[in-house]
Parts: C-alpha cells; structure tokens; sequence
C-alpha cells in the first residue's frame, strides 16, 4: 500500500478512469493495450480517492497522487471488493443465474415475464439491454464488469427490486465478472459450438460454465439434460440440481411437452414430481422457446415459488414476454412472416430454422452472415445449416470488424455449397440491400428468418460502429414493398 487510507470515504468501484464518479476507488487492471493504472490521474481527476492495482500497476501510477492499493491480480479481487462496498450480500432480492450456448437472454426475460405476473418487482442483466424494474438501460457486454454488476445490484435494492434475472456467460465467469455473487438458483440451457476463440477446446469451454454450478457461486440449479454435456453437468455439479427434458426419453425431474405451433405463440405443458403440472403458451415460436419458458418457470420453483400461483398467474393468458431480437416478427398480418434473430451459432440457426418450417406452408429464406474477429471454425458449419434448413440463402455482412468481409461470406457459402450443392445461393454485401433482395423473394405464405444482428442498433467495420437496425430497417422494407400500412 502507498499513501494512507484510515480516512477514505469510498462510495463506488470502476474499472475505467472514464466512468469514474467522485468518491470512487478505481481498479487499475491490464488490458489488451495498455494497463488500466496508466490512466490513474485522469481517474483521480474524475473524482476517484484510490487505486487498487497490481505491482506493475503501482509503478505506472506512482504520481497519480491519490493511495495505492497493491494486489497480485486487481480484477480477480474487483467482485470481492464491490461486493464489500455495494453491501450486496445485503440485498434481499432472489438472485438467478442463467448459463448455457444459446437460450440465456430469452430464459432470464422469461423470468423477468413471470415474476412480473405475479407481482413481484423484477429486474434482469442480459445481452439485450438491463432492466431495474420498468426502466431500462443499454447493455454493451453479456455479463457487465464486476463494478457495473454490483453497482446495477445495488441500485435495484434502492428501488425495491425483489428478484433479478441475470445472464451467465462462460467469459464472465472466466474473468471474474461475477465474482462476489452467491446465487439463489442458477440454470443451463445447452452447449453447442461457440467461442471456441476464447476456449482450446468444447471441454474447455464447458468446465468454464461449470464452475457456476459450485457453492461457491450457486446454492441450487436446474439443468436441461436432453444432451450429453447436461448429463455431464448434473454428474459434476457441487450444488443440489433438479433436471428438466425437452426431448422425449429422456429421464428427468421435469419434463415439457409441447402441445401447439403457431407462426405466433406456442402452448406447452410441464409436469413435475409428485403429478404437478402447469399448461401455458408463449408469444415465441419453437420448441427451444418453450424449453426456455419451462427451465424459467422450474428456476422459480426451486427458488421457493408455489407452481400452482404460477400457473394462475400464466396458464390463462400465456407468458406476457417480449424478447428483443430473438425470433422476433416484425411482420405484420399480410404478406410474407418476417423474424429477426440474434442466432450466430449452428445450433441457433437449426433450432430457428425448424421452428420456422414447422409453422410455414411457403419457401422459407435466410438472410445472414457470420462475425468477423470471432470464432472461425463455425462457419462452415453455420453455412451447412442455413442450406439444409433455408429453401434459399442470402449471404451477407454482419460485423466484419478487421476482417476482409468478402472472406468471411466466401467461408459460409463455401460451407453452404459443400452442404447443399444445388442450393440457391444470392451473395449481397450490403445489409439493407440483402434484406430487400430477400423480400422480393417471397410472399403470402413464405418467411424469411434474418439472422445475426437481432436487437443491436450498429454494424462494426474496421473499428467503426454504424448506426443499423435490422427491426426498424425490415419493417422499413416491409412498408416499401406495401405489406405493413
């Protein structure tokens, strides 16, 4: 330590000088490019009172002008110590922890959604956006950074939230962003092809997210175990589980039974232990959402909820859930049906893809693309997919970031061709013309699935984020070519 500390009023924690407040201690940790204690006086200049750091982290701020807290690994410390300084193990809210490849978003709104109808002020931290009861505020990361998480927890206990919903990733749990958190109930959806940038291996990658299913970091869990890593997962969990299926077969605690598809909503029945049972209906389409609604709904009983307030809560009505981004329609009741989605994985794209032929008479047409500066190894395979599930694909740019965007397209037609040799196939750079080309494709009866962008409002090239909606531009599209009023 350098410089005395018995006076210090520290009233917050941040990891960037920018996002500093008067009163704060600021986390100096190393980055990609820089070390975080580089930026020590213009954090001191915003009003922090203290640097907590590393040794070499000490070094470069050693004119900083304010104390000097030294630590071995500052940002494995950085939940610990916003736990301290926001009293979270204080807060009395019912905290639920959502992990898996694909499904955490529409899980933890879906909990949002029934906590809701029953009463119950809720809040929830996802990839779309956070929400601290009716108000919501953008998100940037899946999971935000241990100071942000602990701040958002402590502003929901100011307004009386009473339980929060927030999504799990592997990444977060690999860099510490929710350290400092005992969940109530945490939740596993699946595991398929993802990040494999980040992780060696599909192993590696797995026992990332396992380390959620630990008394250190949960009290209970439930686990979806129609797969082999969810087996896996009960087998290897250090909390108490309770197992939900999806497919029929499988031995579980819970299962789910869907009972009708439409192009708009889907019923389903979950029965439990002891002949419980609850039937009610989303407004998502496919069976992977209501898998979703029903790991949610088990997560609340496992959290102390009685199933029969829940099912008076939802069985009549439905599940009141809007999900942004994730297979959203955005068409309207003529011409073509129109989802959005947020699908950058294979399993994404197959799960989707059967849904939308499961409810569609017509030609079914992918619009896509693929991230650049990300996984490559899943390309092929997402173009495999695309081709055995679309009647016709329409490849083009998502976030190319550095990458030569015309490689990344050539890599998912590549795989698409190998898939489906006779597939028809339109390579259209441009988002928005891509999209309008889609739509000249098709009419009553058809749908078109437009994959990737989802609920996010930029396209990233060579470092610039620009302004685009693939929701405002498809129904923008959509009234051009006369089908919404």
């Amino acid at each position: 330590m350098r410089g005395g500390i018995d006076d210090l009023d520290v009233t917050g924690v941040a990891i960037a000088s920018g996002a500093v407040h008067g009163g704060d201690l600021y986390v100096g940790v190393p980055g990609r490019h820089a070390h975080g204690a580089d930026y020590a006086a213009q954090a001191a200049a915003n009003g922090a009172v203290a640097l907590l750091t590393d040794a070499a982290g000490a070094e470069r701020a050693i004119d900083a002008g304010i104390p000097v807290l030294v630590t071995p690994d500052a940002r494995a410390a950085l939940g610990d110590v916003a736990a301290w300084i926001h009293r979270t193990s204080d807060n009395p809210a019912t905290l639920f922890g959502v992990t898996g490849t694909n499904g955490k978003t529409s899980v933890v709104y879906l909990l949002y959604a029934v906590l809701r109808q029953l009463g119950t002020t809720a809040g929830l931290t996802s990839t779309a956006e956070r929400r601290i009861g009716d108000e919501a505020v953008t998100s940037s990361l899946t999971t935000p950074e241990a100071s942000e998480l602990h701040a958002l927890l402590a502003r929901m206990r100011e307004v009386d939230v009473r339980a929060v919903g927030i999504e799990v990733s592997a990444q977060a749990l690999s860099r510490h962003r929710v350290d400092g958190i005992v969940f109530d109930v945490v939740g596993f959806t699946n595991l398929s092809h993802d990040h494999l940038d980040d992780y060696a291996s599909m192993q590696e990658y797995f026992d990332a997210k396992r380390e959620l299913f630990t008394p250190e970091r949960a009290r209970r869990g439930v686990v979806t175990v129609d797969s082999e890593w969810g087996e896996r997962l009960v087998a290897e969990s250090r909390i108490p589980v309770t197992t939900l299926a999806v497919e029929p077969g499988v031995d579980a605690d819970w299962r789910l039974e869907v009972l009708d598809e439409t192009p708009t909503r889907t019923s389903f029945r979950l029965d439990g232990p002891d002949g419980r049972s609850l039937e009610t209906s989303i407004p998502l389409i496919g069976r992977y959402n209501a898998a979703n609604a029903a790991l949610a709904i088990v997560m609340l009983v496992e959290a102390g909820n009685d199933l029969e307030l829940i099912a008076a809560a939802v069985g009549a009505h439905g599940i009141d859930a809007y999900i942004p981004g994730r297979t959203e329609r955005v068409s309207g009741e003529r011409g073509p049906v129109v989802y959005i989605d947020y699908g950058h994985t294979p399993d994404a794209f197959a799960q989707a893809l059967e849904a939308i032929r499961r409810t569609t008479d017509g030609r079914v047409v992918m619009v896509f693309g693929a991230d650049g500066d990300r996984d490559t190894t899943k390309r092929a395979e997402m173009g495999a997919i695309a081709a055995r599930g679309a009647d016709v694909l329409v490849i083009t740019d998502f976030h190319p970031r550095w990458e030569d965007p015309a490689a990344i397209r050539a890599a998912l037609i590549a795989g698409a061709r190998a898939a489906v040799p006779d597939r028809e196939i339109h390579e259209i750079a441009d988002q928005r013309a891509a999209f309008r080309h889609a739509l000249a494709l098709v009419g009553e009866g058809d749908a078109v699935l437009y994959a990737g962008p989802g609920h996010e409002d930029y396209q990233e090239v060579a470092g610039v984020k620009h302004p685009y909606s693939a929701r405002d531009d498809a129904r923008l599209a959509l009234q051009e070519a006369g089908w919404l009023g």
